[in-house]
């Protein structure tokens, strides 16, 4: 069975009631950081991530489609992305999605902004996520630390990922 969750747009990022924010400096070049973020199988480092597949065809743009399954894997998302900006000139790169329906109840929103940009030693990495519970779930004073665990996994996995590249 699946869930609808509610679209919205790039402000709910900063507005919406949970949200966790990664900024960190990774030392490979804006182009290859991008290129890990937008391939087939994307994020593979992470542990908390069993697979995240694009189910739209190349060249991915504003409408884009993906499909995401958490570790173990019996938890899945659909996702549809409302933002992707790729300036070669700058070298900043960004994309925007939010959860379309998910295989559990209790999520009302969903989403996720990252944006690539250049530094003198690699690229600064901005990845934020957003989301809202919705019915019953668990209160946020528990369910705030046991995102921002899940979330610090994230972190960790990429930024040892592309520190060993």
């Amino acid at each position: 069975m699946a869930f609808d969750l509610e679209p919205f747009d790039e402000s709910y990022f900063d507005s919406a009631p949970m949200t966790y924010v990664i900024d960190v400096n990774i030392p490979v070049t804006p182009e290859k950081a991008w290129a890990e973020f937008t391939r087939q199988n994307t994020l593979d480092w992470c542990r908390a991530l069993k697979s995240v597949r694009y189910t739209s065809p190349e060249p991915y743009a504003v409408g884009t489609t993906r499909s995401v399954a958490l570790a173990p894997g019996f938890i899945t998302m659909d996702e549809r992305f409302f933002l992707w900006d790729e300036d070669s000139s700058t070298s900043t790169y960004k994309h925007a999605f939010h959860g379309v329906r998910a295989s559990i109840p209790g999520l009302k929103k969903f989403g996720e902004y990252t944006e690539v940009s250049p530094t003198d030693s690699g690229s600064r990495l901005v990845w934020k996520f957003a989301m809202e519970l919705g019915g019953v779930g668990l209160p946020s004073f528990l369910s705030g630390p046991i995102s921002s665990g899940a979330f610090g996994t994230v972190k960790n996995d990429t930024v040892r990922y592309f520190t060993q590249r």
